[in-house]
């Protein structure tokens, strides 16, 4: 299996739609169409339904698989498609096989979600995922920074569809040893913290990055890659000064809000509705203003 279309794939700017909410709680299937396809007309290439930013763990099954569904349709010969998936190895793997049947190209695992995860587990769990959808490419999301690079050697020499990692950890230096003790030219390095650590993580090996503020300006984070391809180190800093304010809002307190301010931005474009679920909340009024004044600045 040729795995070089999939590699590819994954070196850009890697969006992570919303999940937008009707007023009784219920998935806003004509909302979320419409903001995919706002996506796709700005040039997005590859997409991750089910990702945090989506609520993944705010989603029932029934839901996680129907917005796997309308993304697959809506994506459809304009951009590749990585799931996210995760919860219990069964869950997880159903979730992957839904996706391969649904033609998704790829999976991204959600880093597992325990209180007791050892280095050999990790290894195991996504070792049973990824030999379960042989024929997509796999993604683990590393957020742990006490595993080893090599870890992930040891998974991609069992289970060659492993070609990618999103890493999360809020550290260049450990990324870059990370990247280099699993094998830098065998994997596509994503930044998994978006635009404000894409610079530092470019420069040590990623050529890629995740981005909920796409949802909001595609136009920005494209042109932000644009500049670190090129090598452009001044111009990818002149966006990330732009776009510092509202990435600062989503970080705060633990990232408390970070689905919460690109939702309200959404909202201020009239593009959907503000609600988020629980254990997320809707910003207080006071903030509202800001977001959107943020918005207003931008070339959108």
């Amino acid at each position: 299996m040729d795995l070089s279309p999939l590699k590819a794939a994954l070196a850009d700017v890697v969006a992570i739609p919303v999940t937008p909410f009707t007023e009784d709680g219920s998935i806003d299937v004509p909302a979320h169409q419409a903001l995919l396809r706002r996506l796709l007309d700005g040039c997005v290439r590859i997409v991750t339904p089910n990702g945090n930013t989506g609520e993944f763990y705010a989603l029932t099954p029934d839901e996680r698989r129907t917005v796997t569904e309308l993304t697959v349709e809506e994506a459809r010969g304009r951009a590749t498609v990585l799931v996210g998936v995760g919860h219990d190895v069964p869950t997880a793997v159903a979730a992957a096989e839904h996706a391969r049947e649904r033609g998704a190209e790829m999976v991204m695992v959600h880093q597992p979600v325990h209180p007791y995860v050892s280095q050999d587990g990790w290894v195991d769990y996504h070792r049973a995922i990824a030999r379960a959808v042989p024929e997509l490419g796999v993604v683990p999301y590393v957020r742990n920074p006490l595993l080893a690079g090599e870890r992930l050697a040891e998974l991609a020499d069992s289970c060659p569809n492993v070609i990618g990692v999103k890493y999360a950890v809020p550290d260049a230096a450990r990324f870059g040893a990370f990247a280099r003790d699993a094998g830098l030219e065998r994997f596509v390095w994503v930044a998994g913290l978006a635009e404000l650590y894409a610079p530092s993580y470019f420069a040590t090996g990623a050529t890629g990055f995740t981005s909920g503020l796409v949802n909001v300006a595609p136009g920005v984070s494209l042109a932000m890659l644009e500049a670190l391809r090129a090598g452009d180190y001044v111009a990818a800093m002149k966006v990330w000064e732009q776009i510092r304010r509202f990435e600062d809002l989503r970080a705060d307190r633990q990232s408390a809000n970070n689905v919460t301010v690109v939702k309200e931005a959404l909202a201020s474009l009239g593009l959907c509705r503000r609600d988020v679920r629980a254990p997320s909340r809707a910003l207080p009024e006071e903030q509202r203003a800001e977001v959107a004044g943020l918005v207003a600045g931008w070339s959108i």
